[in-house]
């Protein structure tokens, strides 16, 4: 079993940055490839950023490209999501997963843990 907790959320302006951070704990934390995907009122959750057990693929949605940074520390069992220049249409509450696979998954079908999920709210 993995439990992944989400930190970081908060309220910013359009064009701030915010860092997520989300701490696994558990059996296999640290072997397994971690996702970043988020849900905004009354739309589907969806993907964001993932990246490889390692850290030596990473993936980021269309959207976020150029902006958002996923990253990993495996000594610490935690994988960050850095974002750079956000924009209203960011807000959401974002939630980190992992499947139970080494490998990037992009499908939140996909994922087998989820954390709690953060808050992430851009005013304009």
């Amino acid at each position: 079993q993995v439990q992944l907790v989400e930190s970081g959320g908060g309220l910013v302006q359009a064009g701030g940055s915010l860092r997520l951070s989300c701490a696994a704990t558990g059996r296999s934390s640290g072997t397994y490839a971690m996702g970043w995907f988020r849900q905004a009122p009354g739309k589907e959750r969806e993907f964001v950023a993932g990246i490889s057990f390692n850290g030596g693929n990473t993936r980021h949605a269309d959207p976020v490209k150029g902006r958002f940074t996923i990253s990993r520390d495996n000594a610490k069992y935690t994988v960050y999501l850095q974002m750079n220049s956000l924009k209203a249409e960011d807000t959401a509450v974002y939630y980190c997963s992992a499947p139970e696979t080494r490998l990037l998954r992009t499908s939140p079908q996909a994922m087998r843990y989820w954390g709690q999920g953060t808050q992430v709210t851009v005013s304009s």
